[in-house]
């Protein structure tokens, strides 16, 4: 059974979204392979104490590993891959092919680069940390501008950024 709830950030509203009480999804607005909102399950904003509070120590500069148990639905390689990112410790960032080859793939770049984007749990599996080749910003399911803030937080470069509300 699925339930959902919405609340407020620093990067816009969240959607959080749980399977039978477990943390199976967390949306952005107008996210890139967002599902329909029907999916989601009835609203109830009790199921979701533990992910709301460590979300707000994440955005207070207080947390910077989650520690809650999640539900990833996909493909076997998918979460292999959401398990990867996962790994790749806050204010560190992580291109497509390291991430590949950290995963046993090497050739697998672009396959890793898909997989991310259909992440499901965005900021607490945290794909906005990888990067490509050169260094660059490249595709984020949420927009390149949240990609940005998020990683300007996490390396201390832009603190004040966190407390300008995100553009709807």
């Amino acid at each position: 059974m699925k339930q959902h709830t919405v609340i407020d950030s620093p990067y816009g509203p969240l959607t959080l979204v749980a399977d039978d009480g477990v943390l199976c999804g967390l949306y952005m607005t107008e996210q890139r392979h967002r599902p329909v909102q029907e999916s989601f399950g009835s609203r109830d904003d009790t199921v979701f104490g533990a992910a709301e509070e460590q979300l707000e120590a994440y955005f207070a500069g207080e947390l910077k590993d989650f520690a809650l148990p999640l539900r990833l639905h996909g493909t076997p390689f998918q979460r292999t891959v959401w398990e990867g990112l996962r790994q790749i410790p806050y204010g560190e960032t992580r291109t497509y092919g390291e991430l590949a080859e950290v995963l046993g793939r090497p050739t697998a770049s672009r396959a890793v680069g898909l997989a991310n984007g259909r992440n499901p749990i965005g900021i607490i599996v945290p794909c906005h940390r990888v990067v490509g080749a050169n260094g660059s910003l490249t595709g984020y399911g949420g927009g390149l501008e949240r990609k940005r803030r998020l990683l300007d937080f996490e390396s201390g470069r832009d603190v004040a950024a966190l407390f300008q509300p995100f553009p709807r």
